[in-house]
């Protein structure tokens, strides 16, 4: 029997949760085969570190580093310093930077694949910045994350909605940056429940006439984009999109909601994924692609049926604070030291969701150190005034 723990309802009182044992997730070794997949990786700050927290928190390298070392023993590709990393939340360009400079050398050393963010995030949004700005700084970053020797993956930007007239002018910005690329690169659609800064992105706050620009854009520049992730949380829309695609363009699903059946696909195609939630759920993600690769239809949706009610819970509204659970479970399973985040997000979430979080992750087999998840959760517990 597991043991028992006092947990938070919604309405503030306690109940005993007993833990549930669990048989911990084999993962067979080697690449995916019929899927690409990006897990977007979080960072770890030095919890010691002096820098003011909220303006230059510390980064701990080596735990950041370790944590990628382990998403591609999984089989995974890692998608470098995005929103998951809290780039522009926390994250500054100049930290971006050291982190995409640090895991692409490490990529090197493991054979192991990485994609990078590169946007604007070092020009601060507003109604007076010019067309030509936005252009300069996409030209930046891309030419360091291509000079790392990185695969680009060109974030939406803040700084672009703040100051775009129209289509006309994503058309333009876009149009200039993907013709200066050395490589195709993965163009990423977040939408403003991730970021409200994006709002109205392509021109059009319309999902469907947004698309069409977008997809516009894709088919004058098919020969230098090798996919687009979306995260709009909307299957039909992805779907919609998937279909609409040039011949050779991927559909990278960021869709943290409806994960499972957009990779499995249908008659008529299916996505990759570049997703936040497979830093959580990695190894169950793993265990499924590999599952998926085999035709093993019934494992694979076992697996990752268990770890969507978690995944729409870490991402739940306000969107933008998943990091807070995504690095919780980081914490749970010992793959950091203490529950800190640059900017103090660990405060983004209260005591109640974490609690669910934990129970889910237990549900769903996503804790392979139980003792250890147990103790950690009781600490946390405890800093919020519950003791068992």
């Amino acid at each position: 029997m597991g043991q028992i723990l006092n947990l938070p309802r919604q309405d503030g009182s306690l109940y005993q949760y007993q833990f549930q044992d669990m048989n911990p997730i084999e993962v067979p070794v080697g690449q995916f085969q019929s899927r690409v997949a990006f897990a977007a990786a979080h960072v770890v700050c030095d919890p010691l570190g002096t820098n003011d927290p909220l303006k230059n928190a510390t980064i701990d390298w080596e735990s950041t580093l370790a944590y990628r070392r382990h998403l591609w023993s999984l089989g995974f590709s890692v998608a470098e310093a995005m929103d998951t990393a809290q780039r522009g939340m926390g994250l500054s360009w100049q930290q971006a930077k050291e982190l995409i400079k640090r895991s692409v050398k490490e990529a090197r050393a493991v054979d192991g694949q990485i994609a990078c963010g590169a946007g604007t995030d070092h020009q601060t949004p507003r109604t007076d910045i010019t067309l030509e700005e936005v252009e300069a700084a996409y030209e930046e970053q891309c030419e360091f994350v291509e000079s790392q020797g990185g695969q680009i993956i060109l974030m939406a930007s803040r700084a672009l909605a703040a100051c775009a007239k129209g289509p006309e002018d994503y058309r333009r910005v876009y149009g200039k940056i993907l013709n200066q690329v050395s490589q195709p690169v993965i163009l990423h659609w977040l939408g403003d429940m991730f970021d409200p800064a994006l709002e109205g992105y392509w021109g059009h706050k319309d999902v469907d006439e947004a698309m069409n620009v977008c997809l516009s854009i894709i088919a004058d520049n098919a020969d230098k984009i090798d996919g687009i992730k979306i995260s709009l949380l909307d299957a039909d829309k992805e779907i919609k999109m998937r279909r609409l695609l040039p011949n050779g363009v991927k559909m990278y699903t960021g869709d943290d909601y409806n994960y499972p059946t957009l990779i499995q696909g249908d008659e008529q195609g299916y996505s990759h994924a570049l997703l936040g939630i497979f830093d959580a759920i990695a190894p169950a993600a793993a265990a499924a692609l590999h599952a998926l690769d085999k035709g093993e239809m019934n494992r694979y949706n076992s697996l990752l049926e268990k770890t969507v009610p978690l995944s729409r819970h870490i991402f739940q509204e306000p969107t933008f604070a998943y990091k807070t659970g995504i690095v919780f479970m980081a914490y749970l399973n010992g793959h950091q030291s203490h529950f800190r985040m640059i900017g103090g997000t660990e405060s983004a979430r209260s005591i109640v969701h974490l609690s669910e979080l934990f129970v889910m992750a237990n549900e769903a087999g996503l804790l392979v150190d139980p003792e250890m998840a147990i103790r950690r959760m009781k600490l946390a517990l405890e800093l919020s005034g519950i003791t068992s």
